[in-house]
């Protein structure tokens, strides 16, 4: 079996439910392939996310061509350091880039605030901290750009989208610091069943991704399990993160049953309950 080879369609889910976090633009098949897929096996909503202000405005487009999609616009945590420093060795998709400053950060986060107002645009991100990709030099560009989003998604009343790697503490402090917007998701949650408990007290989303099959992932099923199923979502964050036994290969929303069928078992409920709650979870974070 390559490694680059498509995983099968699986069994379609009996109730819809939406992917609450992918990126299409990075996936191999068309936009209209995608979608067909993943209605194929009842995944009928997709939020698209942006990642730089090219991304943001793709996805904005591509939501209103797309009944079936909602957009997400943002500026990544690891987007705002290259914006403000440079990326000379063009780790982003736009290539290498020489230092902007703060003129240039200013910049890119107007053009996110102005596609925040389009009414396909439900999400503020994927936007947060991630001390994984960025080094202390980045640290300040990356919590002002996380400031910014945050007032951006209050003004608009959009959902705030967050990206936590390796920053846990540094994002629950920035929220409780800025006033967290009235809807706040935990995209890709990477918490603990500590950390689940502080977002559930605070009325943050818990997204779960595929990375929940991992062997490895004790610490997210545990996190998973006392999630209360009202603030729990799931996604894919497609190309990545593709669930177990597909771990590896390219990953596309039409593999969302799998995921939720290995929170089903986490959570102790049945595939259907669980798809409607989740279904309707979605449909009040983002709003439509």
């Amino acid at each position: 079996m390559s490694r680059t080879e498509a995983p099968p369609l699986p069994e379609p889910l009996r109730v819809p439910v939406a992917d609450s976090h992918t990126h299409l633009d990075m996936q191999d098949a068309t936009v209209e392939e995608g979608l067909a897929r993943a209605a194929a096996v009842n995944v009928t909503t997709v939020i698209q996310v942006g990642c730089d202000v090219q991304g943001s405005r793709w996805a904005a487009e591509t939501a209103a061509a797309h009944a079936s999609v909602y957009a997400a616009v943002a500026l990544h945590p690891n987007e705002a350091p290259r914006i403000v420093h440079g990326d000379p060795d063009g780790w982003s998709r736009q290539g290498a880039r020489g230092p902007g400053g703060k003129a240039a950060l200013d910049e890119a986060l107007a053009e996110i605030d102005r596609l925040a107002a389009l009414d396909q645009v439900r999400g503020v991100g994927e936007t947060g901290l991630d001390h994984f990709r960025t080094g202390p030099e980045g640290m300040a560009a990356q919590e002002e750009s996380f400031r910014a989003h945050i007032e951006i998604a209050k003004r608009h009343g959009k959902a705030l989208v967050i990206h936590d790697r390796e920053a846990h503490a540094d994002v629950l402090r920035v929220l409780a610091d800025a006033g967290a917007p009235e809807r706040t998701v935990f995209h890709c949650y990477s918490g603990d069943a500590e950390m689940a408990r502080i977002c559930a007290d605070a009325g943050y989303y818990m997204s779960f991704a595929g990375n929940v099959t991992f062997k490895n992932a004790q610490p997210l099923r545990d996190a998973l399990a006392v999630a209360p199923a009202e603030l729990v979502l799931v996604e894919t964050d497609a190309p990545f993160l593709t669930p177990a036994p597909y771990r590896g290969r390219p990953n596309a929303p039409y593999l969302i049953p799998v995921t939720l069928r290995a929170m089903a078992e986490v959570k102790g409920v049945d595939e259907d309950t669980l798809a409607t709650a989740i279904n309707e979870n979605t449909a009040r974070a983002f709003d439509y």
